[in-house]
């Protein structure tokens, strides 16, 4: 005869109801997407020393596939390029730099619910300046991997961004937010034509270019 003890050791254990063990998982999902969400808001303070990489730079990583990126101090890439990008789009460079650092391409309403937060956190935690340094170096900037000023430089005019000419950064500034289809390195009529008009709004806004100077003092 087997004892009471080993009867009770030899009983499986009880399993715990379907409801609760769904609970926890509800659970779990919910405190993992509350970090997920949390977790660029946590960063931003980090970027004012530390240089941040994409989303798409980490996705393409993760991939395997090509990816050419040198971070280099605004205040070592040419005058005309800061001062012609702020010049081209000088309200929506918050907003891409959220979107390039935290979501993902495409439109879609939920990444503009997100986005709007992010960038209004980063205006708030981040001066100016390094924003648009940040920017600079994350965006995409050719067809293949290439992110920021120093590789789309190299890659369009095989020179490194502090030798850029004034229409040299403006045909560079023309070619985002899309460098897929348009391009610097062999520009078509359309990046001629907004080259020329951001060149112009260039020299005629240079005092924009003030919150880049902190990047030289």
């Amino acid at each position: 005869m087997t004892s009471p003890e080993t009867q009770q050791r030899s009983r499986p254990a009880k399993q715990q109801p379907p409801r609760r063990r769904l609970s926890r998982f509800l659970w779990g999902a919910l405190i993992i997407v509350a970090i997920v969400m949390l977790l660029p808001y946590l960063l931003v303070p980090l970027y004012r020393v530390v240089d941040p990489v994409s989303t798409l730079m980490l996705w393409r990583w993760s991939h395997g596939a090509r990816v050419e990126r040198s971070f280099v101090p605004i205040g070592r890439m040419a005058p005309a390029l800061p001062t012609t990008v702020i010049a081209r789009g000088v309200s929506t460079i918050t907003q891409q730099t959220a979107k390039n650092l935290f979501l993902w391409p495409g439109r879609s309403m939920l990444r503009k619910a997100l986005e709007f937060p992010l960038a209004w956190w980063i205006d708030l935690v981040l001066p100016k300046w390094r924003v648009l340094e940040i920017y600079l170096n994350i965006a995409e900037w050719g067809p293949n991997g290439q992110f920021g000023a120093e590789a789309a430089s190299r890659y369009a005019f095989n020179k490194p961004v502090h030798l850029l000419t004034a229409r040299e950064a403006a045909l560079l500034a023309a070619v985002l937010p899309n460098p897929r289809r348009r391009s610097a390195r062999q520009p078509g009529p359309v990046v001629r034509r907004l080259a020329g008009i951001y060149q112009a709004r260039g020299v005629a806004q240079a005092a924009l270019a003030a919150c880049a100077r902190r990047l030289r003092s």
